[in-house]
């Protein structure tokens, strides 16, 4: 096989990035190791900023986002029984965010690409990127399904082929066989772990609140969203390695109450815990995002706590990015925009990371925690809450950085 750009993983940075070449006029064969099914109910993300909708939009990808999604113009910030709402609009000029799940994101690309775009193989498992360092990569995979979807299982056995392309970009998370593909030793990793990690549950009760609620308490963070007018999702903080099984729906509740309580009478709506999961919380940068022809995109480059929700946004960054430079070199023949694809991207992804980070210690108490840690964390949203200049940083933060 033989194409322009290798695409390894089918996640919504994979499939963005076939849908911006394919409107380019550039090739490219997207390989997924699951099947489709797995792939359009894989639970991630789901809070778009300004510029990936804008994205979507641009890509003729947003008909359903548009008609379904949520819009939303703010948050709330909940900390000492009190309710502190940011409202983005009046603070960026007009920007806001989208709540439209990544499921769906996935759902509405995958029906594209099957429909107008180049080769989607579900089943595929790439193997290896070989020859990156040259002007002629190769991926290596093995092929276990049918082309375009199905219900077989991953991998295993299967008839074993190659990708032969002018570039390779990885989109399989940080697990994934192109962030392997960079020999040990080239480039540097930055790293921070947190001693915690988030209790997540999907409810089918319609959301207690219109917007993001995210609450400071002394007994740990916990986040109100949603997924759709009928689906809630909710987030505690518990501590590091805690099994999701190990919390009764009961208790569930009655933490999230405790940790929502406000001074007036909101109250928070419960229903059935159809999904529970544990998240860990974790910062990750791999520095450069490229090595030769081999260029790496989303988790497989850098990985951010879910507080700043950034982790979908960057990676539809980095695609972004990366399909400008070779439509670039395509029309220019200069490859300008790809040897500066890294650090265009780094910049954008450090300050997610910073924004992440920030968000993650204002909010969530460490194990160690003193008063005076607790006194600070009250004094900082004090800031926001009081301060239009604090509140307009936390706000342009959070509907995103400029792409590029």
């Amino acid at each position: 096989m033989r194409t322009t750009v290798s695409i390894i993983g089918a996640g919504p940075a994979g499939l963005l990035l076939a849908r911006l070449l394919h409107n380019a006029g550039i090739d490219s064969v997207v390989l997924e190791s699951r099947d489709r099914a797995y792939v359009e109910r894989r639970q991630r993300a789901g809070i778009l900023e300004q510029g990936t909708v804008d994205v979507l939009r641009a890509a003729g990808a947003a008909e359903r986002m548009d008609r379904e999604g949520l819009r939303h113009d703010g948050i709330e910030l909940r900390y000492d029984r009190r309710r502190h709402r940011v409202d983005f609009p009046a603070l960026t000029g007009g920007k806001s965010v989208m709540v439209y799940a990544q499921t769906e994101v996935c759902k509405d690309l995958i029906a594209l690409q099957l429909d107008e775009g180049g080769p989607l193989l579900f089943e595929t498992e790439a193997l290896a990127v070989e020859d990156a360092e040259t002007g002629h990569p190769r991926v290596r995979f093995r092929h276990a399904g049918a082309d375009g979807g199905g219900d077989g299982a991953d991998g295993g056995s299967g008839v074993e082929d190659v990708l032969e392309c002018d570039y390779v970009v990885g989109c399989d998370g940080f697990r994934g066989v192109a962030r392997a593909a960079v020999p040990s030793g080239v480039g540097r990793t930055f790293e921070r772990t947190y001693p915690f990690g988030w209790l997540g549950i999907l409810a089918d009760v319609p959301p207690s609140h219109d917007e993001l609620v995210y609450a400071r308490h002394d007994r740990g963070f916990a986040l109100l969203s949603m997924r759709s007018p009928s689906v809630s999702r909710l987030y505690l903080q518990v501590p590091e390695g805690t099994d999701a099984g190990s919390w009764s729906d009961e208790e569930i509740w009655a933490e999230l109450e405790r940790r929502f309580e406000t001074d007036d009478e909101w109250a928070l709506r419960r229903g059935p815990i159809t999904q529970k999961s544990v998240t860990p919380m974790r910062s990750y940068v791999h520095e450069p995002m490229r090595h030769g022809r081999l260029f790496l995109a989303g988790d497989a480059a850098h990985i951010v706590p879910p507080t700043g929700a950034k982790g979908l946004n960057l990676a539809v960054g980095d695609v972004v990015t990366f399909a400008r430079a070779l439509v670039h070199r395509t029309r220019t023949g200069s490859e300008d925009l790809l040897d500066t694809y890294s650090a265009t991207c780094l910049r954008r992804v450090w300050q997610a990371e910073r924004f992440s980070y920030d968000m993650t210690t204002l909010l969530h108490r460490a194990p160690d925690a003193t008063p005076f840690d607790d006194r600070l964390q009250v004094a900082r949203l004090d800031r926001i809450a009081g301060s239009r200049a604090a509140g307009t940083d936390l706000a342009e933060a959070y509907t995103g950085f400029p792409i590029g």
